[in-house]
């Protein structure tokens, strides 16, 4: 029974049924591929709807190059990845794309059980990673901007500040504004506790003569690829 349920519904030349079935169950897994890549994410309605198509649009291909996989691959290949010549991509939107195209191939090939498979243990994986936040940087760090007079010495202003309120800093950038009266200090900070900010700025203004201070959250541009 296991055997039977597991080979390919298409055998040689696929019939109409056959392609019919198969999309169908394309499309329904893009659409569980979709939900997952929804899922805690921001994102596009037109991403979301590339997503639902794509199995079925890697499906027909491969069944209509009469089996030969390796041209199924190279020309759903380079349809997916069009989208990234000209708009910026997230690892997210990657894996996703080739979650889906994934899909399609396995589908394509007819074998409808290890397609519905393979989602269901995908699908919950990433959905476990991303309840458990596996990978996600804690939340007490923050971007920290500092304004402070030209004539600071800003090496070891803070110093004592920063040991006191944080775990680590690192100074990323200085810039000068104002037309060079001013100093705008950029550090990375992990704070000890997510209730100390108002109190860490308020002894930052004590040191940089209650110029603009900025404590806020990270821009996390690791996932741009």
């Amino acid at each position: 029974m296991l055997d039977t349920v597991t080979q390919s519904i298409t055998g040689g030349a696929p019939t109409l049924s056959a392609v019919l079935v198969c999309t169908a169950v394309s499309l329904a897994l893009g659409l569980a591929a979709a939900g997952v890549y929804m899922f805690r994410n921001r994102y596009r309605q037109s991403f979301v709807v590339t997503l639902v198509l794509l199995p079925a649009i890697v499906q027909i291909i491969v069944m209509l190059v009469n089996g030969n996989i390796g041209t199924g691959v190279a020309v759903a290949g380079a349809f997916s990845l069009v989208r990234f010549r000209s708009v910026p991509g997230s690892a997210r939107d990657m894996g996703s794309l080739f979650f889906a195209m994934a899909i399609g191939f396995v589908t394509g090939m007819g074998y409808l059980f290890y397609a519905v498979l393979f989602s269901a243990i995908i699908g919950a994986a990433s959905l476990l990673l991303s309840v458990s936040r596996f990978g996600q940087e804690g939340r007490d760090v923050r971007a920290l901007k500092i304004l402070i007079p030209e004539n600071l010495d800003y090496d070891s202003l803070f110093e004592d500040v920063f040991a006191k309120y944080t775990t680590s800093f690192e100074l990323n950038r200085v810039k000068t504004t104002n037309m060079g009266s001013l100093y705008e200090l950029t550090y990375l900070v992990r704070l000890k506790s997510a209730s100390l900010p108002k109190a860490f700025i308020d002894e930052l203004r004590c040191y940089n003569g209650n110029l603009s201070i900025t404590l806020g959250r990270e821009q996390n541009s690791g996932e741009e690829l």
